[in-house]
C-alpha cells in the first residue's frame, strides 16, 4: 500500500505558496518516488501503518516530499524526460536525441533524481541517529 507522507497543507506551509489544483496527486507521486529511492534505504521506527512513528522523522518526510514536488515544479521535469531530445518534428517524425539523454549515457535525467533540497531536509541535525539513519539497510 502506497503511503502519502505530505498533505496540501504541508506543501503550503513548506513552500509558502498556494498549492496547485493537482497537489495531492503530485505529493503521492513524490511520496512513492522517495519511498523507493530514499526512505526504504534508511532506518527509522514505524507505526502500524508503516509511517515514521517519531514526529520529527514524520515531519522531515513530509518536508522532503514537498521539496521534491517543488523542485519538479521548478524544473518542469517530473517524469524525467527533459534533455532526452534536442529537437522533435511531428510532420514525417524527426527526433534528435539530446547529448545528456538518460537512456544513452546511463545517467538519470533531472526528474528522476532526488532533489538536493529533499536530501538537505533528511540530513538535518534534528534527525539524530537514535531516531533516523540516512542510507542504512539492516537485514535481520
Amino acid at each position: 500500500m502506497a503511503r502519502n507522507y505530505a498533505t496540501s497543507a504541508d506543501y503550503q506551509s513548506y513552500t509558502g505558496q498556494t498549492p496547485p489544483a493537482d497537489i495531492e496527486a503530485r505529493l503521492g507521486r513524490a511520496s512513492r518516488f522517495l519511498d523507493s529511492d530514499v526512505f526504504r534505504l534508511c532506518w527509522y521506527e514505524v507505526d502500524e501503518d508503516g509511517y515514521p512513528s517519531n514526529a520529527v522523522v514524520r515531519q522531515a518526510f513530509a518536508d522532503a516530499v514537498c521539496a521534491q514536488v517543488q523542485w519538479w515544479a521548478e524544473t518542469g521535469d517530473e517524469l524525467g524526460v527533459a534533455g532526452r531530445w534536442d529537437s522533435v518534428k511531428l510532420g514525417s517524425l524527426s527526433l534528435s536525441r539530446g547529448s545528456s539523454s538518460g537512456s544513452s549515457s546511463g545517467s538519470a535525467s533531472s526528474g528522476r533524481e532526488v532533489a538536493e533540497t529533499a536530501m538537505e531536509v533528511l540530513r538535518s541535525p534534528d534527525l539524530t541517529p537514535e531516531i533516523f539513519v540516512l542510507g542504512l539497510v539492516v537485514q535481520c
